[in-house]
């Protein structure tokens, strides 16, 4: 059962996305005038547009794009919902908007933990975020990753199998012998669909307190723990 790598969702994960866009939601909000927005709704709604958005590729509806260009679209589609022309925005404006995905804090816990961790299996990302993203947010934050994977290595937005499936081949393991840790029940569903084993981190915060979308998928995973220095502990790290 001990996992020869561990392979991380990072949103929500790792790093906590609700509190960064809201943040910065509000100063861009403010800039363009409409402070009447409120920002953490907004971030709310940006981010529920991003299954829907990777859905159109895993449906081969669209081709491969990395999620940077996913985020301004669901920016701009935000705003019009808001009945904001993003048109009429200054493009730069929106493409800092956008790049505050790159720019959110780790959860308090996360450098501590991964640092732990990483003494005694590799820790790798399993983001649908592409490399530039998470070599930012790991710079930023100091996120001791070992490698950077994800979804414009394996072409493969999570949770479609081939996610799972090619980091491991990438990696040269076997499923059975790699290990997501995520926040999220649905991840870690499909990852035990596709022959990984499971970590589970309760993040009860990333949505602002509100339950979770997809506390109907809960399992017995594998390992479950409220931090990843707490995982740490159950790993013996």
């Amino acid at each position: 059962m001990t996992p020869r790598v561990l392979a991380f969702d990072v949103f929500g994960t790792v790093v906590d996305w609700r509190s960064g866009i809201t943040r910065e939601s509000a100063d861009f909000l403010a800039r363009i005038g409409r402070s009447d927005i409120d920002a953490a709704a907004f971030a709310d709604e940006w981010r529920a547009r991003y299954q829907p958005a990777m859905a159109a590729v895993r449906d081969a509806m669209r081709p491969f794009v990395i999620l940077d260009i996913l985020h301004r679209e669901m920016l701009e589609a935000a705003l019009t919902e808001r009945g904001v022309e993003s048109a009429a925005l200054d493009p730069a404006l929106l493409e800092d908007w956008t790049r505050a995905w790159h720019r959110l804090d780790p959860w308090p816990d996360a450098v501590e933990g991964l640092t732990r961790l990483r003494v005694r299996s590799p820790v790798v990302t399993l983001s649908n975020g592409n490399i530039s993203l998470m070599l930012e947010l790991a710079r930023r934050g100091g996120l001791p990753w070992d490698a950077i994977l994800g979804a414009e290595v394996t072409r493969a937005y999570k949770p479609a199998p081939e996610a799972y499936l090619a980091t491991a081949a990438i990696l040269a393991i076997a499923p059975s012998e790699l290990c997501l840790v995520a926040a999220h029940h649905s991840d870690l569903a499909a990852a035990r669909r596709a022959g990984l084993l499971t970590a589970y981190v309760d993040r009860p915060m990333e949505r602002g307190g509100a339950p979770a979308p997809d506390r109907d998928q809960r399992r017995d995973w594998d390992w479950q723990s409220d931090s990843l220095t707490d995982l740490a502990v159950q790993l013996g790290c």
